[in-house]
């Protein structure tokens, strides 16, 4: 048995001391970490981009420009236009698509509301109500405005200081994704660069058992999160073309609009689709709440379909992770940090189960070297 030394007690002995000392400094640990985080959002943010771009830079340079004749920076630089050529028509697109049909829907809506008006007071004496208690209930509503107007007036000061706060997070949110934009270009112009300093960096002061346990943690996670991308962009054509099918059978409208919108969403893990549908039930409903309730019914036995076997199966598939494990990964990371949680709970989990495999089947046939010698 290993007789416990020293340097051991000494070791212990400052592990219980930063121990302690993060228990009692814990909330001003989190302060720091959160500042931290904050400082350098705009860089965390680059580094995202540039990762899930440099999967759509990598097709495009090893498949599209394979032939080209042309140094590395330009066939670089021109895989970026590309890429960014792509996603940026795709946005717009996308928009184009949904605000015409967004301000029809609106100009119906405000066209009908005589006819709505009609309607519910129709259905409530169906009802039995008197109209009296509807008109009773009009003026309770009406007192409410009333009362939430003079409010906001009374206190006008907090309503313009919670305004200023909102403006400055979303103005603050839009820079941090600006310059985490120029810097992902940046990022990817020179990957190669920063990809060599870095190594050249762990090998100066890591120990070499060290360096290469990080180098290939390293590249399983860029295969693992570059098919993981790639995984959620079939499963998003999938979904999108059975949306639109589905609608183009039950007969409901928007059915292109709202099936490109359910797709984009569905790059959210499992429940994306789910933020789609809320625009599309809305669209719906102007036009027949009836249609509306069947284009829910509808995602919703689609979501299933999709939460069950469409994305365990192509997902899964693309990152090594049984299916089983991929709804696990994605429940504990919605609870965990909402939509950031699930994009990120799959890959990661997918890295550590690639990662415990790898060292189960390692330890097992050391156990079994050792047992046949044993038996020698």
């Amino acid at each position: 048995m290993k007789s416990f030394s020293l340097k051991d007690l000494k070791y212990l002995i400052l592990y219980a001391v930063v121990l302690i000392f993060a228990f009692i400094y814990i909330k001003d640990i989190l302060n720091i970490v959160g500042y931290i985080i904050k400082l350098f959002m705009p860089f965390i943010i680059g580094l995202a981009i540039a990762f899930v771009l440099n999967v759509l830079v990598n097709v495009i340079e090893k498949k599209w420009l394979k032939n080209w004749k042309v140094s590395t920076t330009t066939k670089r630089a021109v895989g970026l236009i590309i890429a960014l050529t792509i996603i940026i028509g795709f946005i717009v697109f996308l928009l184009f698509l949904i605000i015409p049909n967004l301000q029809n829907t609106i100009a119906i809506f405000a066209d009908n509301i005589p006819i709505y008006n009609e309607n519910l007071q129709a259905l409530l004496n169906s009802w039995g109500i008197d109209a009296n208690i509807i008109n009773e209930v009009v003026e309770a509503l009406k007192a409410l405005g009333d009362s939430a107007s003079s409010y906001i007036q009374e206190n006008s000061n907090q309503v313009l200081e919670t305004t200023l706060g909102i403006a400055t997070n979303v103005v603050t949110g839009f820079i941090n994704i600006t310059i985490g934009l120029v810097f992902a270009i940046y990022f990817l112009a020179q990957k190669e660069k920063i990809s060599g300093q870095v190594a050249n960096l762990m090998k100066a002061y890591l120990p070499n058992k060290v360096n290469q346990k990080i180098t290939d943690i390293a590249l399983l996670s860029n295969k693992i999160f570059s098919n993981f991308v790639g995984g959620q962009c079939i499963e998003a054509l999938i979904i999108g073309f059975l949306c639109f099918l589905g609608m183009l059978i039950l007969r409901l409208p928007y059915a292109s609009t709202i099936s490109v919108l359910v797709g984009f969403t569905a790059l959210i893990p499992v429940f994306g689709a789910f933020i789609g549908t809320i625009i599309g039930a809305f669209l719906i409903f102007m036009i027949s709440p009836l249609q509306a309730l069947i284009f829910v019914i509808f995602i919703l036995v689609l979501q299933q379909l999709e939460g069950n076997l469409i994305y365990p199966k192509v997902v899964g598939k693309s990152v090594g992770l049984p299916g089983i494990w991929v709804l696990v990964a994605v429940t504990i990371g919605a609870s965990i940090n909402g939509i950031l949680g699930m994009l990120l709970s799959v890959p990661i989990v997918s890295i550590i189960y690639s990662i415990v495999a790898t060292n189960v089947r390692y330890r097992l046939k050391e156990k079994e070297t050792k047992n046949k010698k044993a038996q020698a």
